[in-house]
């Protein structure tokens, strides 16, 4: 099981990780071990709510395909196993992110007294400022 929150969690079956042979520089090692990481994860077929899939299907992320599949690798690491915890991180994130909601904000009003300071600053700006005048003799 897979928990990404306190009352979130995926079964093992929702989430298909399969261990793929990593790119990049690395000699022979790279070629004969499958050491990378790459995760699917069906948004549309998993337990999550209906809010939270409309969420994260709503998202402009690339690694969402067409069908709705969450498609993710993970080749960071030297190990299958540090990959397999950092892919498993990078899917609990991207749901946490989706799930999290913005608070409404309330609109406010200035206080009356704020507003007879601003006034008054603004009468004696204007008083200084008219001092400031040419001066006739």
């Amino acid at each position: 099981m897979i928990f990404i929150t306190n009352d979130i969690c995926l079964q093992d079956h929702e989430v298909d990780i399969s261990a793929i042979r990593a790119q990049g520089a690395g000699g022979q090692n790279v070629n004969k071990v499958a050491s990378a990481i790459h995760l699917r994860f069906d948004i549309r077929a998993s337990s999550l709510s209906e809010t939270q899939k409309q969420r994260l299907l709503a998202s402009k992320d690339s690694r969402i395909t067409k069908e709705g599949v969450f498609v993710l690798k993970a080749q960071q690491f030297r190990t299958q196993e540090r990959n397999k915890i950092d892919a498993i991180e990078r899917l609990q994130s991207f749901i946490k992110q989706a799930s999290y909601v913005n608070k409404t904000r309330k609109a406010t009003k200035p206080s009356r007294n704020a507003k007879r300071k601003r006034v008054d600053e603004k009468t004696q700006r204007g008083r200084t400022k008219a001092l400031r005048g040419k001066v006739e003799y």
